[in-house]
């Protein structure tokens, strides 16, 4: 039986107002000092003092909280009121600074302290009025306050799923509502599945193609960010995510294939990185994989692949080689990389960014996809480098274990059904490269053994 969680323990903003106002009164502490014999006693008591104001003095106002019930003052009054107007703008855009401030806490603040609620209200009243730029300050405010499970579910209590497609559906010409909106799509269905099953219910699916067809790549990156945080399993409460099945419809509304079709705008395009993340979560099986190749997505993945490595573009060719390996597990795709010259294109880019072991760890994983089960694709492999590649990379990033790690799984993949391989490899040393990072890397044993059994040695797991 697994063991319990440890239940994490709470506290509201007004109970450690008191706490900290009964040291004060009772013990006679200054300020400061009641504030920091709270903070100390509550720590260590396991209490999570997260979005709980810690650093403002009792008779002081955090700005956060401050702007957020000044927001709800001005909720009550006439919104065709052009000062009022203002006054929530210029409001929204000190909120917006405010959570800008890396490791503030703001938003944890804001959302323990009516935010959610607060901003909800915001983009209901903008909505009404036609005050578009309240709308999208409100939508950018409203993502940066779902950043838990009790904040997205005070957003999906609320209704906020329903509203939220009623405002993209209403607007799917203004990018700027547009990208704000998919921002609070994709914060809000982060870690929480029934937000997905909300929003795939609502028609999302078609609401994203439409959108697609009318906006040039990159123009809108959230709803990249929407499209991979809806097809995520990374809810913790569920035992059966039903992503897979989302993953699926997407496609046949016709995601997969527009997506594919951005692609063929090249290294160029600023969406291309989010195009080819929200591509591989949509390509969860093979049918969709193959449907890909037979829209040109290969071509096109290589052409990327070719360009980032000969303008150095490493982030590129990251994203571009980690979706090619997730397509390569379609038996019909390896087929279509290696006759396109995947294989040689694919060492290329390694000797140009042999620099990256991130990039270098993605190509050993689509070499190792393609010569899975495929003796034939292993010998071209080999010709093609990729033993001279293993030894290469592993003896200059003995520290990176991922790239450890792919590489004895692709070295598996080269030998396990070619025994001519093996003598090649192991004459170049690999077996000691192998056993290095076998004894330095806890992650790597069970690839690294794999490996060594398939070379043929008998002292493979000593």
């Amino acid at each position: 039986m697994a063991a319990a969680k440890p239940t994490v323990r709470s506290i509201s903003q007004q109970a450690f107002n008191e706490m900290v106002q009964e040291n004060i009164d009772d013990l006679g502490m200054d300020p400061a000092e009641a504030l920091a014999d709270a903070i100390e006693t509550l720590t260590l008591q396991g209490v999570d003092l997260s979005g709980i104001v810690t650093d403002t003095l009792p008779g002081e106002t955090n700005p956060v909280i401050h702007s957020i019930d000044r927001i709800k003052q001005l909720q009550l009054l006439d919104w065709t009121d052009e000062a009022v107007v203002d006054e929530v703008l210029g409001l929204l855009d000190g909120l917006g600074e405010l959570l800008r401030v890396e490791g503030s806490g703001n938003g944890a603040i804001g959302a323990r302290n009516g935010g959610v609620d607060a901003m909800y209200e915001v983009c209901l009243k903008a909505r009404a009025g036609g005050c578009g730029s309240v709308l999208v300050k409100g939508l950018h405010v409203l993502a940066a306050f779902l950043l838990d499970l009790q904040s997205t579910e005070t957003f999906r209590q609320r209704g906020g799923p329903k509203m939220l497609i009623e405002i993209l559906n209403k607007e799917t010409e203004n990018v700027n509502i547009l990208n704000s909106g998919f921002s609070v799509v994709a914060a809000a269905s982060t870690g929480n599945e029934v937000i997905k099953e909300s929003f795939v219910e609502l028609h999302i699916d078609e609401l994203i193609v439409t959108i697609m067809k009318k906006h040039t790549i990159g123009t809108i990156p959230c709803l990249y960010d929407a499209i991979r945080v809806l097809l995520a399993a990374d809810d913790n409460r569920v035992v059966a995510s039903q992503v897979y099945g989302y993953a699926r419809q997407f496609a046949k509304v016709g995601i997969a294939e527009v997506l594919v079709e951005s692609l063929k705008d090249g290294i160029s395009s600023p969406g291309l990185v989010s195009a080819t993340i929200a591509l591989k979560a949509v390509a969860v099986n093979d049918e969709i994989c193959r449907s890909v190749a037979e829209k040109g997505g290969i071509d096109s993945l290589l052409i990327c692949i070719d360009e980032s490595g000969v303008q150095g573009n490493k982030i590129v060719a990251k994203a571009c080689c980690s979706l090619l390996s997730k397509l390569a597990g379609s038996d019909f795709n390896k087929s279509a990389i290696v006759e396109r010259g995947g294989l040689n294109r694919l060492i290329t880019l390694s000797s140009r960014l042999a620099d990256d072991p991130s990039v270098l760890q993605e190509v050993m994983t689509i070499i190792c996809t393609l010569c899975l089960r495929s003796p034939a694709n292993a010998s071209l492999a080999m010709e093609a480098g990729a033993g001279d590649l293993a030894i290469q990379s592993m003896q200059k990033f003995p520290l990176s274990y991922q790239l450890q790690k792919n590489t004895c799984l692709m070295i598996r993949n080269l030998v396990a059904r070619n025994p001519e391989n093996r003598p090649v490899l192991l004459s170049n040393g690999i077996e000691k490269i192998i056993r290095n990072a076998k004894e330095n890397h806890k992650s790597c044993k069970d690839a690294a053994v794999a490996a060594l059994r398939d070379l043929g040695l008998e002292n493979y797991n000593s």
